[in-house]
């Protein structure tokens, strides 16, 4: 995600030096500092977020990103005597839930004596078709989490761009990032598990986790077996190329000459009984 900010930052002209990323960090092993994430609270406080409480989405989201603003705001409301103007741009849009649906295509969200921030969604009201159509065309790429692997190309991967393993997010949402990073999804079973809280009211990751290895092996097994029958099926039709010619002359398959060799035995030639054709099981 990182790299494809800084690629979307400088596609569109902003300098090097001014693409700015934050994150909210909390105490780590061994006095580090490391990012924050909503796992540690969840296993602390012993419930998941439900909808109707979400607690804590505007404070690890939009307040680290106004933060990060702050000295910046200061510097410019100096030079110029008067509240700093911020235009926040996003790429919300409606088809992608509810909530989303419901926002303004362009509203005030603060306004002090130090900032006047604008929240403006242009792509808001644009069709899911339109928006894949523009990004044929693009100067930077979409995020890989449209494709359900990198570089796949065909939007059958998460609906909409969010956090990885959102309990607000479809059963479809979820079971992606379940197999893209088993080992977080095993981290939130087990979390799941101590505090005796399920992911969501109405389904467990730890049921996700167990259908994405269900489906995962039968995916397996049909490969296995596709792989399985073509390389018999080149293995018959290599053998019957030489059973359809008459036996070669000199040694094969390593066989000293000598009382070893082929007699040949005149009269025609008997062929051995056939036994009834069939393939090995899968």
């Amino acid at each position: 995600m990182s790299e494809l900010a800084a690629l979307q930052s400088a596609a569109f002209g902003v300098p090097a030096d001014q693409h700015l990323e934050v994150t909210r960090t909390m105490p780590g092993p061994g006095g580090t500092r490391m990012p924050r994430s909503l796992l540690p609270e969840i296993a602390a406080y012993g419930r998941f977020p439900r909808m109707g409480s979400p607690y804590r989405r505007k404070s690890t989201k939009e307040s680290v990103a106004a933060s990060a603003w702050t000295p910046i705001v200061n510097r410019l409301k100096r030079e110029l005597g008067r509240p700093v103007r911020i235009l926040k741009i996003m790429g919300l849009r409606s088809d992608e839930g509810p909530d989303r649906k419901k926002r303004a295509a362009f509203c005030t969200v603060q306004a002090n004596n130090a900032r006047l921030v604008d929240d403006w969604l242009p792509a808001k009201d644009g069709p899911t078709d339109a928006v894949k159509e523009w990004h044929a065309d693009a100067p930077v790429p979409y995020c890989w989490t449209y494709d359900p692997v990198p570089g796949a190309s065909d939007w059958a991967g998460t609906s909409h761009c969010s956090c990885s393993l959102c309990v607000f997010a479809s059963r479809h949402d979820v079971l992606l990032p379940v197999g893209w990073r088993p080992r977080p999804a095993d981290l939130y079973a087990e979390v799941e598990h101590v505090r005796g809280d399920s992911f969501r009211a109405d389904w467990r990751i730890t049921d996700l986790i167990r259908h994405d290895a269900a489906c995962r092996a039968q995916l397996l097994l049909r490969e296995a077996s596709e792989l399985y029958q073509q390389g018999f099926a080149d293995l018959r039709d290599t053998v019957g190329v030489p059973l359809r010619r008459a036996v070669r002359r000199g040694s094969g398959g390593g066989r000293d000459r000598g009382r070893h060799a082929v007699r040949r035995v005149s009269g025609p030639r008997q062929r051995p009984p056939q036994p009834p054709s069939c393939e090995p099981p899968i």
